[in-house]
């Protein structure tokens, strides 16, 4: 039987989930302001530790994190609700993209709302970086490590460091702040892990890689089977979430594979920044079109869509739930929660990387600029919501 406190969770779920727009940056210092400061469901040092130990696990950061509050809130069945709740509208709406792609070809009209759109998500995600750092900058290592972070993904641009850069950041802190001697409940800990729950999570890995090796390519289902190993195996790699994916997909499916093209792949993404939700979303729009270009029927490219979907989520959902039952227990080890501080410190070097290099492809120009700044004051002074920003984009696209 569900608490009054769980249903009230779950409205707040559906309500975030319609309004959650800018991407994993941006919904950390919406869950911030609604779960926390709002609702009191977990306290700011809860998320703050949820959000580093999501960005030590592959996956994507802001389902794994909102199924992290879930889970503290009701346990396994809200965790899983709350999935379900959180990817099924933008996944539907990729999925719709897909089987009226035509649409998208009114590509005049499209750009033009785009044009206003996106210097507003870039402001929701300079808002977070402001937000998320203010709580968590408190001293000169986290700072430096912020910059760090900052620069080093400004300069490399590539998908490996974002784990490399999250692993010296826990590093340096807990070398800094932990004294010699050792927690030994680490012993204990880990004593606690099954064996089998690890098995079973490559073991899907490899039954498929080995299904779609062995299968006639000819057979309907060899390219189905195919592509949820291929967003399995990216749903284990893809550390540092939406914002690692995109480079990823891009080279595989398009460059790679064939599977679709640039405009393709370009039309789909830009239709997913438009929307709220979890970035990971944008895999249905791949998986769909993925099956629509190799001739598969209506219901085929329904299939592909939620095969992608599920294939790139399985490996985060699986790791956050395995995890958070006993994390109160591994953020004890000294080692471990010392690390999470420069964990966080990193995480607001990405965030601001991001913010530089989402104002790249929106174009440094008067019109956009001042879009960014006047998103960022209106969410900083005012009580306006994130959604009411992103609609009054779509209007000044469709009417000016």
């Amino acid at each position: 039987m569900w608490t009054k406190r769980q249903l009230i969770f779950i409205y707040d779920v559906i309500w975030f989930t319609l309004t959650a727009f800018g991407g994993a940056q941006a919904h950390l210092g919406m869950m911030l302001k609604n779960f926390v400061k709002k609702r009191q469901y977990i306290s700011e040092n809860e998320l703050l530790e949820l959000n580093a130990l999501t960005q030590i696990l592959p996956g994507p950061s802001s389902t794994q994190t909102l199924v992290g509050i879930a889970y503290k809130v009701g346990g396994l069945p809200l965790a899983l609700i709350t999935f379900f709740i959180w990817i099924l509208p933008s996944t539907a709406l990729m999925c719709l993209a897909v089987l009226s792609y035509t649409i998208l070809g009114q590509k005049e009209k499209f750009d033009k709302v785009l044009e206003y759109i996106q210097p507003i998500a870039v402001g929701i995600v300079g808002y977070a970086a402001f937000s998320f750092s203010h709580v968590v900058l408190k001293s000169h290592t986290a700072i430096w490590l912020a910059i760090g972070s900052l620069f080093a993904t400004l300069i490399l641009r590539n998908a490996y460091a974002f784990p490399i850069l999250i692993l010296v950041g826990g590093i340096v802190s807990s070398t800094i702040q932990t004294a010699a001697e050792e927690n030994s409940l680490r012993f204990k800990l880990f004593s606690n892990i099954n064996p089998r729950k690890i098995a079973y999570f490559i073991g899907v890995l490899l039954l498929f890689a080995a299904l779609g090796a062995l299968i006639n390519r000819t057979s309907p289902f060899s390219l189905p089977i195919r592509l949820f190993e291929n967003f399995y195996r990216n749903g284990i790699m893809i550390f540092g979430g939406g914002q690692v994916l995109v480079p990823f997909m891009y080279t595989e499916f398009v460059e790679m594979k064939g599977y679709l093209d640039s405009n393709q792949f370009l039309s789909g993404y830009a239709f997913q920044q438009a929307l709220p939700g979890p970035t990971f979303s944008f895999t249905s729009f791949v998986g769909g079109m993925t099956l629509k270009n190799a001739g598969y029927s209506f219901y085929g490219q329904i299939m592909g869509s939620f095969i992608a979907v599920l294939g790139i989520n399985l490996p985060g959902l699986i790791l956050i739930l395995f995890i958070v039952p006993f994390w109160n227990d591994l953020k004890k080890i000294t080692r471990i929660k010392n690390s999470l501080s420069g964990i966080n410190a990193v995480s607001v070097g990405f965030m601001v990387a991001a913010f530089f290099l989402l104002l790249k492809p929106v174009g440094v120009d008067f019109q956009s600029i001042g879009l960014v700044i006047i998103t960022i004051l209106l969410l900083q002074f005012t009580k306006i919501k994130t959604p009411l920003l992103i609609l009054a984009g779509v209007l000044l696209g469709i009417f000016i």
